[in-house]
């Protein structure tokens, strides 16, 4: 008897992480970023066929962003300080459907579509998957992460010394074949973000993501329109 009842909690178990992330189309916890932040710049890549694979993908059928409501109240509070200091932000993604990170995964396992080569070039299309660069399952699904850089107030360009969506080793926040200038631009936008309240990862300086996110274990996969 012992033995079903072990045998029984390990298989919930089981059964409660297979379970533990949930899928939503339930779009009430977001809103727009331009309903907050009057002078954000948008080049949603996704949208456009100016990405990796090359195509517009799955799920965004209007050049605009969408965040849950307490990032964008931290995101609110990160383009003020950086307004301060004389930039805008520009941005590139936020939320982002389940069923566009499902278009990566389907784009990397045709044989016969290579994309855009240029934000891959030295490494594979599987090895997009298996390296991590592209998850089956992404934070930006879950509404509270977004990828951004700065520009001047008026619109010119910052050097960040990296290209957004480039898969190699120049995109890390730490990488040390860059200018001194180059490091401070992409120091300036880490610590607004982090200092309100986002958290960096260690593999591309634009991420950042909601420390306190609302929903940590749900993947929405409503439309961006």
């Amino acid at each position: 008897m012992k033995k079903f009842v072990l045998s029984l909690v390990v298989c919930l178990a089981a059964v409660s992480f297979v379970f533990a992330d949930k899928i939503s189309t339930d779009k009430s916890g977001f809103e727009k970023v331009s309903s907050k932040i009057y002078d954000a710049v948008y080049d949603m890549r996704y949208y456009s066929d100016y990405n990796f694979t090359g195509h517009r993908i799955t799920g965004y059928k209007a050049p605009v962003a969408y965040m849950t409501k307490e990032a964008l109240a931290a995101l609110v509070n990160a383009a003020e300080d950086l307004r301060q200091q004389g930039y805008r932000i520009l941005i590139w993604d936020t939320y982002r459907p389940q069923k566009a990170v499902d278009d990566f995964v389907k784009w990397i396992n045709d044989p016969n579509d290579e994309g855009n080569k240029s934000f891959y070039p030295d490494i594979t299309k599987p090895e997009l998957l298996s390296g991590d660069y592209v998850m089956a399952k992404s934070g930006h699904s879950r509404g509270s992460t977004i990828d951004l850089t700065i520009i001047k107030q008026d619109g010119s360009f910052v050097d960040m010394g990296g290209t957004f969506d480039f898969f190699g080793e120049r995109s890390h926040p730490d990488y040390k074949k860059i200018s001194k200038k180059q490091k401070k631009n992409r120091q300036i936008l880490r610590d607004a973000m982090v200092n309100a309240g986002f958290k960096p990862i260690d593999s591309e300086w634009w991420h950042f993501t909601l420390k306190d996110e609302p929903y940590p274990d749900t993947y929405f996969n409503f439309d961006v329109k």
